[in-house]
């Protein structure tokens, strides 16, 4: 028997709960978390030749091919007085962050399988991870960004104008995480069931991006079928986010709220789910 002047501080059986969300401990695993984001980055630029430059070279290169493949030889409208340059570095630094946390958060289990077999830590500390390290290579890429309209309002003229969008973005880039965050803890349980529907996460977001205003905006959408890109969630947070930038976007206030009930249904059927089903997939997989 354990003395009543020793407490336990945690417990470990083999019951699960849909609402077993234990908020202090996770935070009291921060330590943990911090060690992991450290991890992320030197795994990926360790030993690499531009080292952590990859962080902008990646979405540098993506801009040159947009600009030459959809403004250059397809002749895609952008709209408005905004650059190409400007135009599809903003959507593709968007879209870098959404891409890249859920496609991180939707391998957590087959990934990390050999740690949760061996050790016992809040298995939401690894999808955390990954969001806050998407995260960082999101604000350099912004960074980076910012310096690109300087470089165009310094030597191109280019007009900018402060608006009040620009308060916004805290909240497109909150969202954007969380939705990323749930969509992706749902496939992360069911690919741990199915791994071929692994295969089915690829195609989902090669198509989720041309149902995203990242290489055109949505005012050049024809009207009769611009309610199919407005159905895509992300739809209304990347034009928010250039509307905030560059003074140039399409957003429509019930969208919006459209965007922000999504994520919050989505995250709390993801949590739910991922609590419930996270001790038995370590037999499944």
């Amino acid at each position: 028997m354990v003395p009543a002047e020793k407490k336990l501080t945690w417990q470990i059986d083999a019951k699960s709960s849909y609402f077993d969300f234990n908020l202090p401990e996770i935070i009291s695993y921060r330590h943990l978390l911090f060690r992991l984001v450290r991890k992320e980055f030197l795994v990926n630029y360790q030993q690499t030749l531009l080292g952590p430059l990859w962080i902008l070279f990646q979405p540098l290169l993506t801009m040159v091919t947009y600009v030459f493949v959809f403004n250059k030889i397809i002749g895609v409208p952008i709209g408005g007085k905004t650059p190409p340059v400007l135009f599809y570095f903003t959507g593709i630094v968007l879209w870098n962050f959404f891409n890249d946390s859920f496609s991180a958060t939707s391998k957590t289990f087959r990934d990390n399988i050999h740690i949760f077999s061996k050790v016992y830590f809040p298995r939401l500390i690894v999808p955390f991870a990954s969001i806050i390290t998407q995260f960082l290579r999101f604000l350099i890429q912004v960074a980076f960004l910012i310096v690109i309209l300087a470089y165009f309002m310094v030597f191109k003229n280019l007009k900018f104008t402060v608006n009040a969008y620009i308060f916004a973005m805290p909240l497109v880039i909150l969202v954007v995480a969380m939705i990323s965050l749930s969509v992706g803890l749902i496939f992360s349980v069911i690919t741990a069931k199915y791994r071929d529907l692994g295969n089915f996460i690829d195609i989902l977001v090669r198509v989720l991006l041309f149902v995203t205003p990242v290489i055109y905006p949505l005012s050049a959408v024809k009207e009769h079928i611009r309610w199919i890109v407005q159905l895509n969630p992300l739809a209304p947070l990347f034009e928010l986010f250039r509307l905030g930038l560059l003074g140039e976007g399409t957003v429509s206030p019930f969208y919006l709220l459209y965007s922000i009930i999504f994520m919050i249904f989505s995250l709390f059927t993801a949590l739910l789910l991922f609590n419930k089903q996270s001790s038995k997939l370590i037999d499944v997989i």
